[in-house]
């Protein structure tokens, strides 16, 4: 595979990306109406667990292969990046509006989460019953939004719901991933070529790729003015990710871990969830600036992590 392959394919996937997230969008919207179910509550299930998928195949991967301190820095590594540089690149298009049970009941699940996986992983291990805890959570989790149902937001009107509303949102989802994970592909090979580690490329180049399904749903979210699905989408696969992936991977093989995996997980929770939670709590959005200041902080972030 030649140079101009991978720029053909990076274009090709970045195209695939937007368009899987439009048909995303405008299908869970509508099957969110015809459900009587919000559009936050399809951004935190159906969407997320959709644009979760990347991060659940590379995690479940590693952990088949016995491999799991790249199981839990993928996930960590994802999570900070969808918190720091997409919400906060999503903040910068347009600000992200916020509500009261965003902020108390989904982002205090989020640091909550994040601290029980710091006590699971003090012995620096992860096994069945850990893994069956963090299921079990989710299962719950779901259950209560589902049976909460919220009011429909209003907002721009979304059409009215068909059939293919249906396999559309599962075609988007397909599209988003695959397009997701052609781009990884094709970026890896690029750096590769130029001569680029393998650690800047995990850090970088594939810890961003399988984000881009959740960065490119939201910001199509919050460019149609759809800022439930659009920080639903990342509160959630967030949310996912800790519970439901690494819960899953832990089910099927018990996982061992470096020291170092705790200490990524306190800067998850200190640097990143609880700043997202206290900016969304200001004025219950998260403004321009504010998504300026969350892509500058995990942008020095990386830095230090490639001069260390």
């Amino acid at each position: 595979m030649n140079v101009l392959t991978d720029v053909v394919i990076i274009l090709a996937s970045i195209f695939g990306l937007w368009w899987g997230a439009v048909w995303i969008v405008e299908a869970a919207v509508r099957i969110a109406k015809r459900l009587g179910l919000s559009e936050l509550i399809i951004g935190l299930t159906v969407v997320a667990i959709g644009t979760s998928a990347p991060e659940f195949a590379v995690t479940v991967g590693a952990a088949l292969e016995g491999r799991g301190d790249i199981s839990v820095g993928n996930v960590v590594g994802s999570n900070i990046f969808n918190l720091g540089f997409i919400l906060g690149g999503v903040a910068i298009v347009r600000a992200i509006c916020t509500t009261r049970k965003m902020v108390v009941r989904d982002g205090g699940m989020l640091i909550g989460t994040s601290l029980l996986l710091i006590l699971f992983l003090l012995d620096h291990q992860m096994g069945r019953l850990e893994g069956g805890i963090l299921i079990t959570l989710l299962v719950l989790y779901l259950g209560y939004l589902i049976w909460k149902k919220e009011p429909i937001e209003d907002g721009l009107p979304a059409g009215e719901f068909h059939w293919w509303d249906v396999p559309q949102l599962i075609a988007g989802i397909g599209v988003v991933v695959g397009s997701g994970h052609f781009l990884v592909e094709s970026a890896v090979h690029l750096a590769r070529l130029f001569g680029v580690s393998e650690w800047v490329i995990g850090v970088t180049i594939v810890a961003g790729g399988t984000s881009t399904p959740e960065f490119a749903t939201s910001l199509v979210a919050i460019l149609k003015g759809r800022h439930g699905v659009s920080a639903g989408n990342l509160i959630g696969s967030d949310l996912f990710n800790l519970l439901g992936v690494l819960g899953l991977a832990a089910l099927i093989r018990p996982m061992t871990v470096e020291a170092s995996a705790v200490g990524s997980i306190l800067v998850l929770v200190g640097n990143v969830v609880l700043v997202v939670v206290f900016l969304m709590r200001t004025r219950w959005q998260i403004s321009r600036w504010e998504g300026a200041l969350l892509v500058g902080v995990n942008g020095v972030r990386w830095i230090m992590e490639f001069i260390r």
